[in-house]
């Protein structure tokens, strides 16, 4: 198969046994507060050698560890230097802020608790994955470090890898000062929100939907219920820097409204707001940072509902946002045929081979294999499949050692099927299945009905179009038989160009494997199933009960594209992209209790 899990118990660390640290450091630590408070107002009112404008408190903050619940790495930016952030005890150890926009970077004021870092680094970071050391040192000193700092980044963290303690890595404040404030890049005309997925607080009617107002199309509109307040929203896929607003309005428009941004879809914070709202066509400079942008409309200009032709979201020009998702639908009846005409099985089930290659190939050029038999569905379209473990049937276009095929695997017992399609290696060739019991139990897996419908060139030209210029290779390697794998393909092994593609993201997560076999979830990564695909999916930095939620998955780089485009392009949205990826159940395998007839469709 193409990988399996197991379940996976994990203590977590409640806390210290019953030993508490506090008491022989409770002087110090006032001590160190007091001092650290001294300091802090000191170097806010910009002491010599000025620090410049304090650009993290209330930032978000995240870490790569918490003591416990009451030492969160948002107590460091909090601007209390009675609360604080805590580490787990061991190294390396980071703690880092989202500044919300790259800005240019001139100190960094480390307050520590008693328990500080002998050795660390401050590294800034455009997108939070890829760093650049501003500085660095192996002899820390503790208590109030004001730290000259040379660099420019969205992100910024410190990085600890060595600690003067037993305990973890602890600080009163965070502080991360910038010289000139934002560097900011001209604010792009490129529509962010088009084609992403849009939600509102009512419709008028279904044929005035959310999404029509992100179709890129100014003759589809949503228009809201006739009452107030009214909402649209959309989901750009991750967390970004948002500079621009346009509402294109139909005659119904607000006169009084807000633009909102959330990295939730819940807690949401004020961009822009007007009382004078004035209709036409609105272009708005904003300014804020989130995964979600929406309108919030409080009064109307008209006794109808709230109505936008479209809904424009503008980000910082050479802002990426993750490819959008398209819409899959699942294959009708009629792609799968006439069943009953499928042979009763004298073996565990009847498999049926279908030609679904739009007259592209005729029945005798499509050839199934397995198990030594080789055949075109016009010489022989059925097979009574007996018991089998870890078999695989192969099948080609053209002629049995065509360059053109693909591939299913499954294990099947007496009176059970376990079993997949997979891209872990390669795409091929579009395939997709159908499993039925006895029961009646009806079960599709595989490709979706696009990639069937659409030209082989076309499925090509939408790889490299969805997914980053990293990635466009990979439909250009073995072309035109095949997409392969980032793992197999020489660019991201030791000595090509992307060969560091994961490198700083798998670091900060503790984890020392080269790109490829974060990709192929080899190494040390093939005993941790849950970290694989926690890297493949860019959730690995999240808090642990998020790592498996699907609507956190590839909202960032670095992240495995090629796998995101198949399970886009999937029945389901579920796909075998990579060896673990049926961690949370996103893999397109499925299990059978006996098991009646299988179809397998093969597309061109």
């Amino acid at each position: 198969m193409s990988g399996s899990t197991s379940p996976v118990v994990r203590r977590r660390y409640g806390g210290r046994g019953g030993h508490d640290r506090s008491r022989p450091y409770l002087i110090l630590g006032l001590l160190c507060a007091l001092l650290a408070g001294i300091a802090l107002t000191v170097t806010t009112q910009s002491p010599a050698g000025a620090a410049g404008t304090l650009l993290s408190q209330g930032k978000p903050a995240t870490a790569s560890s918490t003591e416990n619940a009451g030492t969160p790495a948002s107590a460091a930016v909090d601007g209390d230097t009675g609360t604080r952030w805590s580490s787990a005890f061991s190294d390396p150890q980071w703690l880092q802020v989202d500044l919300g926009s790259t800005q240019s970077i001139s100190q960094v004021t480390l307050n520590w608790e008693a328990a500080y870092a002998t050795s660390f680094k401050i590294q800034v970071s455009d997108n939070g994955s890829a760093w650049t050391d501003a500085y660095s040192t192996t002899t820390g000193t503790g208590g109030v470090q004001n730290l000259a700092v040379n660099g420019s980044g969205r992100y910024v963290r410190f990085y600890g890898t060595a600690r003067a303690t037993q305990y973890g890595y602890s600080l009163w404040e965070f502080q991360v000062y910038g010289g000139t404030g934002p560097t900011q890049s001209a604010c792009g005309t490129d529509n962010a929100a088009l084609g992403r997925p849009a939600t509102a607080s009512s419709t008028e009617n279904a044929g005035t939907p959310a999404s029509a107002a992100v179709d890129g199309d100014t003759g589809t509109r949503w228009s809201s219920a006739f009452s107030d307040p009214q909402w649209l929203q959309v989901d750009l896929g991750a967390s970004v820097p948002v500079c621009g607003v346009t509402l294109n309005w139909e005659a119904a428009y607000a006169t009084s409204f807000k633009i909102q941004v959330s990295d939730n879809g819940s807690a949401w914070t004020d961009a822009y707001s007007t009382t004078a709202g004035t209709g036409g066509v609105q272009n708005l400079t904003v300014s804020g940072t989130g995964r979600y942008v929406r309108v919030y409309g409080t009064a109307r200009a008209t006794a109808y509902g709230y109505s936008l032709w479209e809904f424009g979201v503008h980000v910082p020009a050479g802002t990426t946002t993750p490819p959008t998702t398209p819409p899959t639908t699942d294959p009708p009846d009629s792609f799968w045929g006439d069943t009953s005409q499928i042979p009763a099985a004298k073996n565990v089930m009847e498999i049926a081979i279908l030609n679904r290659t739009n007259g592209q190939y005729p029945d005798s050029q499509v050839y199934w294999s397995f198990n030594g038999q080789t055949h075109s569905i016009a010489d022989q379209p059925y097979f009574d499949m007996p018991a089998n473990s870890s078999g695989r049937m192969y099948f080609y276009l053209g002629s049995p050692a065509s360059q053109y095929y693909d591939f299913i695997e499954f294990t099947i017992g007496p009176d059970v099927f376990n079993g997949n399609t997979t891209r872990v290696d390669a795409w091929g060739l579009p395939l997709a299945v159908r499993l039925h019991s006895h029961s009646g139990q009806d079960i599709q897996l595989g490709d979706s009905q696009d990639l069937f419908t659409t030209s082989r060139d076309q499925v090509f030209s939408e790889f490299q179009n969805a997914v980053p210029q990293q990635f466009k290779v990979l439909a250009q390697t073995q072309a035109p038989y095949r997409i392969i794998a980032p793992g197999s393909d020489p660019s991201f092994r030791a000595g090509g160009a992307n060969a560091d593609y994961f490198t700083s993201y798998a670091n900060s997560v503790g984890v020392n494997e080269p790109t490829s076999n974060i990709f192929g979830c080899a190494g040390s990564l093939a005993g941790n199933p849950s970290m694989c695909a926690a890297l493949n999916r860019h959730t690995a930095t999240l808090p642990s009960d998020q790592q498996q939620d699907p609507t956190k998955f590839y909202s960032g780089d670095p992240a495995n594209w090629y796998a995101k485009f198949w399970h886009d392009h999937a029945i389901d949205h579920l796909a075998y992209g990579f060896p673990y990826d049926d961690v949370a159940g996103q893999a397109a395998y499925t299990s059978m209790q006996n098991p009646q007839w299988m179809e397998v469709a093969v597309g061109w």
